[in-house]
């Protein structure tokens, strides 16, 4: 999946050929992202080798020269069946859901600088951490061993790297590849890009 990201971002970049030149100090803040992902957070789905989708939503806020702060908030749910039965129940498929809902914060350094990108791309770093609030229920009547899909990290640290392309002054498209959840979207600048 990562490869195919991968992918994305080189064809995005060889399509782009008419670029403006970066002419004056660009601000990153106050910028709504809101995207799709894949992944999971911190080791947290550790009983299962798929990748899971989540919602992600951040608020992106000025706090220095090239760097951000953003508070998320993203959704992921989970289901799986399980076989279960003893003596007094008969053998069966029952339902297991678990609904997770991790929030925190997302420190970015941006190297436009130091790249020399132009005014319509921006790339950066960082990192993130968080907690999960989780959900997690049995279909009615199971009455096994509930701690079978135990979960696994409440807290979570990741890395990430990523692209934004402005489309214009208010709306952008951005790619974050990370350790945790891989996320595209769009950037809805709530203030002009310089």
């Amino acid at each position: 999946m990562k490869n195919y990201i991968y992918l994305i971002c080189y064809t995005i970049v060889l399509s782009t050929t008419s670029i403006n030149h970066l002419k004056a100090q660009e601000t990153y803040g106050n910028t709504v992202n809101i995207g799709i992902g894949v992944g999971g957070y911190g080791g947290y789905y550790h009983y299962t080798n798929a990748t899971l989708p989540v919602l992600h939503f951040d608020y992106e806020l000025n706090v220095a020269k090239n760097f951000t702060l953003a508070p998320f908030i993203n959704f992921a749910s989970y289901t799986n069946d399980y076989y279960w039965g003893n003596n007094n129940t008969p053998y069966r498929y029952y339902t297991y859901r678990e609904t997770v809902i991790p929030i925190g914060l997302k420190g970015s350094f941006y190297f436009d600088e130091l790249l020399k990108a132009t005014s319509k791309w921006d790339f950066y770093l960082a990192g993130s951490l968080g907690f999960a609030v989780i959900n997690s229920r049995w279909e009615q009547g199971y009455n096994g061993n509930r701690d079978y899909y135990k979960s696994g990290n409440l807290v979570f640290m990741d890395i990430h790297m990523g692209a934004e392309y402005h489309f214009n002054s208010s709306l952008g498209a951005f790619l974050d590849l990370s350790t945790g959840v891989s996320t595209i979207g769009l950037a809805i600048h709530t203030k002009q890009v310089k």
